[in-house]
């Protein structure tokens, strides 16, 4: 299975792992470690950085890329100051761009999105916008300069897996950047079948933060992400609506 490449920066990893909604520090460190993954998001405004003696980038640092996000924001004017902290605060130009358009479905505010990824780009930053599953959407983030677009598979923490297949492989098809399935998810089958459609990652924090067991979890959506991937890059064969022996039909004994 080969390597995801982000910028310029390779990943062994396919899972990108969120670290909000843990029930303690040590549980997401150790659920963390069990899913592999080498890139987490952090929540730059709902964490303290002053508070050395507990706080989350000093535990993550050493051992996986941070990767800041603008969770809470709902203008583009927000998510820009938002990253500009982050870059300034854990100096690193890479931003999990997020702008919310409405706080009971969490789904993206298109128009300020682009927005704030145009000012970010020209600004310097390595753009991963969070978007909804539209084509169109995906294809304008990423011929502005985006690193990678993130479409959702449902909506953040419903757990409800991949609803539309048939547009993710449409953006599949026209973005040639890293496509990263981004919240939705609730179980290892649903990795699984983002990565065979074609994803070259899945990012997720509740489906593992909330499980009955959280590390237990972590390692079930490392192994179905490397199935699926696997699967994918194996071919899998075409649908048909009859069956088609599997052993050959020449040299059967007359009836």
């Amino acid at each position: 299975m080969n390597n995801l490449t982000i910028a310029g920066k390779t990943f062994s990893s396919r899972l990108i792992l969120g670290t909000a909604r843990y029930p303690d520090f040590k549980t997401m460190v150790e659920a963390l470690e069990a899913s592999g993954t080498q890139l987490v998001t952090v929540a730059l405004r709902r964490i303290n950085l002053s508070n050395t003696s507990e706080n989350i980038i000093q535990l993550l640092k050493d051992k996986f890329q941070i990767l800041p996000n603008t969770a809470g924001c709902f203008t583009a004017k927000e998510a820009v100051l938002t990253a500009k902290l982050s870059r300034e605060a854990l100096g690193t130009n890479w931003i999990k761009l997020e702008v919310i358009g409405d706080e009971e479905t969490l789904f993206p505010d298109i128009s300020e999105l682009l927005k704030a990824a145009e000012q970010l780009l020209s600004d310097g930053f390595i753009v991963l916008p969070y978007a909804n599953d539209d084509p169109v959407t995906c294809k304008k983030l990423a011929d502005m300069g985006c690193s990678a677009v993130m479409p959702l598979g449902a909506p953040i923490g419903s757990g409800m897996g991949i609803r539309n297949p048939y547009n993710l492989q449409i953006i599949r098809d026209i973005v040639k950047i890293p496509l990263i399935v981004d919240a939705g998810v609730g179980t290892a089958s649903d990795v699984a079948v983002a990565m065979e459609l074609g994803c070259d990652g899945v990012l997720m924090n509740s489906a593992v933060a909330e499980a009955e067991h959280p590390v237990m979890m972590a390692k079930a959506m490392k192994l179905a992400c490397e199935a699926g991937r696997l699967a994918y890059e194996a071919g899998r064969i075409p649908r048909k609506l009859y069956a088609q022996a599997s052993s050959p039909m020449e040299g059967l004994i007359l009836r």
